[in-house]
């Protein structure tokens, strides 16, 4: 058999405003005490740190460790109790409970079929994640795992009291109720973040699932394809179309811009809306797509105390779909020299031919997306934090990326910052269940995490591109493939 993961994006986390004195808390009428205890952490080349961790019945208090919500815990305001006084926050997690995820893990590996590959799923608690299974005899699966708390009030979007014990968690969803296929009628199973449960399903999972644009594309391409070998599922990972685009450019190609931005605009004529590194149009559609979302809502999001901007991914754009339809809708309107949509597109066009006449040159034809749309790796310490030499040393990059936020191939990028990478398919496989040896898997680094190993980053190259090395599998092939051995000595 074979099985692959994506995060479910389960609500499996509250926070839960404490009242706390002194070493105590308040529950249902009575003070309970704080548990607390030391952890120390050990630093190289450095003394140790030790630290107290307080915990009530429902988690860690954290409100002292993230600044925002210290804020949140200041405020003490929940959208259900009038008492607005100072709080400590708590954490609420499933992944914070003794867990079998590992055990699972190693069932799942002895698995023969979809009975007892379901069965050893059964034991995953945390993370909440899709499974999606596949075997040789041509059967496919999939399964929602991990535990979804049931609450006895609420349903996890607000921080809630935990003094009232009204909003507890009463259990978990059963595993047999978590959702489920086996070999539909359709032929194929898509998860890509997407919702695993449409509106009947009786049980809440979240609230907040993802846009499912990535989803859409590739049941799309699964239709078209028809009959698909290994070849053509890789085809798939690497599709770049742009759903901003298809939705927009009929809107943009309908309004004038600017003389200054009259080359570029003429880009988006005849665009196929995909996103190669190469593409000018892409370059000049993205930064018109970031425009347009500050343009539109950032007047609307800022406040006296911060001004905010919309991050421009695939929730944008559900935000957006619905407007273009109104165009003297009041969200285009600034209240000064914008008034309409059309008014808003017209100044997304000219500013973004602007902007990247300043930083690509002012032939449109020129700009390239991947000369913007670029990931540095870095390495997870020292890497984002040390001195400039370290970092040098350490990190990786830049590497110029196809693809886009919200595109099948999901090499995102955060609007308000910019176009550098922030988000990507960290690893591509795909397995062939006729023959395990032509099976493909890349990972966006390499296999050691020593800075100066020949495998430190020896996949990136083959991983921008959308390409996948070979994937020996059985002990043959493997022998043929070996370059090194390495052995492993336990301590005496």
């Amino acid at each position: 058999v074979t099985w692959g993961l994506t995060n479910l994006g389960a609500d499996v986390t509250d926070l839960v405003l404490e009242k706390v004195t002194g070493q105590n808390y308040e529950y249902r009428g009575k003070q309970l005490p704080l548990v607390t205890r030391k952890e120390t952490i050990k630093v190289a080349g450095g003394d140790p740190v030790t630290f107290d961790v307080q915990t009530t019945r429902h988690g860690p208090i954290i409100s002292g460790v993230i600044e925002e919500l210290g804020k949140v815990g200041a405020g003490g305001h929940t959208p259900e109790t009038a008492d607005t006084g100072a709080h400590a926050v708590a954490l609420r997690w499933t992944a914070l409970e003794p867990s079998t995820t590992v055990d699972s893990v190693f069932a799942i590996n002895r698995a023969q079929d979809w009975k007892s590959f379901r069965e050893a799923l059964r034991g995953f608690t945390a993370p909440a994640q899709n499974v999606i299974y596949a075997d040789k005899q041509g059967h496919i699966g999939y399964q929602a795992i991990g535990k979804v708390p049931v609450r006895a009030k609420g349903d996890g979007t607000y921080p809630v009291p935990g003094w009232t014990g009204q909003y507890e968690w009463t259990g978990y969803l059963p595993y047999d109720e978590l959702p489920t296929s086996y070999d539909p009628a359709s032929g194929y199973l898509v998860t890509a973040n997407n919702a695993a449960a449409g509106p009947g399903y009786p049980h809440m999972i979240t609230k907040d699932w993802s846009d499912g644009h990535r989803s859409e594309r590739i049941a799309t391409l699964i239709e078209q394809a028809g009959p698909l070998d290994a070849e053509g599922m890789r085809r798939i990972q690497r599709d770049t179309r742009s759903p901003f685009a298809q939705a927009l450019v009929p809107y943009l190609l309908a309004v004038k811009p600017g003389p200054q931005a009259e080359k570029a605009w003429q880009l988006l004529k005849g665009w196929n809306f995909d996103q190669p590194v190469d593409s000018a149009a892409a370059a000049y559609f993205n930064a018109t797509w970031r425009a347009l979302v500050r343009l539109t809502f950032a007047d609307e999001l800022s406040t006296t105390e911060a001004s905010h901007e919309p991050d421009g991914g695939g929730r944008w754009l559900e935000a957006v779909r619905p407007l273009l339809t109104k165009p003297d809708d009041p969200y285009w309107s600034d209240g000064k020299t914008l008034r309409t949509r059309d008014d808003v597109l017209r100044r997304a066009l000219d500013d973004a031919a602007a902007e990247l006449g300043k930083r690509l040159g002012d032939n449109p034809q020129k700009w390239r997306w991947g000369a913007i749309h670029q990931l540095t790796l870095k390495e997870g310490t020292l890497g984002k934090g040390g001195p400039a030499p370290v970092q040098w040393l350490l990190n990786r990059g830049p590497y110029e990326l196809p693809g886009g936020s919200s595109a099948v191939n999901a090499n995102s990028w955060y609007a308000p910052e910019g176009y550098q990478v922030d988000w990507i398919p960290s690893m591509r496989m795909v397995a062939d269940v006729s023959d395990w040896d032509a099976s493909g898997w890349i990972n966006s680094a390499g296999t050691s995490g020593h800075a100066f190993h020949p495998h430190y980053t020896d996949q990136t190259d083959l991983w921008a591109k959308g390409e996948t090395a070979p994937w020996a599998f059985s002990r043959p092939a493997v022998d043929a493939a070996e370059k090194a051995d390495l052995t492993l000595t336990p301590a005496r």
